[in-house]
């Protein structure tokens, strides 16, 4: 079974968040899928990806696209990963089912929003009680990343 990773969000955006970590994934080596609710936050995510100075170039393509399941980062609405994806990174609302077929499922949630916050623990009750490994990760005032699970 995957295990599954909350990063539950309060200082920036999934936008901001979301290419550090996917560079972490690029330095091992990861193939990743992140889905996404429709293909306007694709297109979105995309744009901020390629745009995003912090970090190094992220070679992405987004699903459906020719040459997609050659990338190492395919971002997607359909709920598929044309790139046989290890990671699996669901954000804006986008509720993993089948958690199966990926090596960890990354959910990365807003913080501030309410809803966001209730789709969260009712996964975590869903995945704890099917005996997945969770991890709760969780910024510091200095922006650092704590495992709280582990605290």
């Amino acid at each position: 079974m995957a295990e599954v990773w909350f990063y539950h969000l309060e200082l920036r955006p999934v936008e901001q968040e979301l290419p550090g970590l996917l560079q972490r994934g690029m330095e091992r080596g990861l193939r990743m899928a992140v889905f996404v609710p429709d293909e306007a936050v694709a297109k979105f995510l995309s744009d901020k990806i390629w745009g995003h100075e912090d970090v190094a170039f992220l070679a992405h393509g987004l699903d459906g696209e020719e040459g997609a399941a050659k990338q190492p980062i395919v971002i997607s609405a359909s709920g598929r990963a044309a790139n046989s994806a290890h990671f699996a990174f669901y954000v804006h609302g986008t509720m993993p089912m089948d958690i199966s077929q990926h090596d960890r499922v990354i959910i990365l949630f807003d913080g501030r929003d309410e809803t966001r916050v209730q789709q969260a623990r009712e996964l975590w009750k869903r995945f704890k009680g099917e005996g997945a490994v969770i991890k709760y990760w969780k910024q510091d005032d200095d922006g650092r990343w704590k495992d709280m699970a582990a605290t």
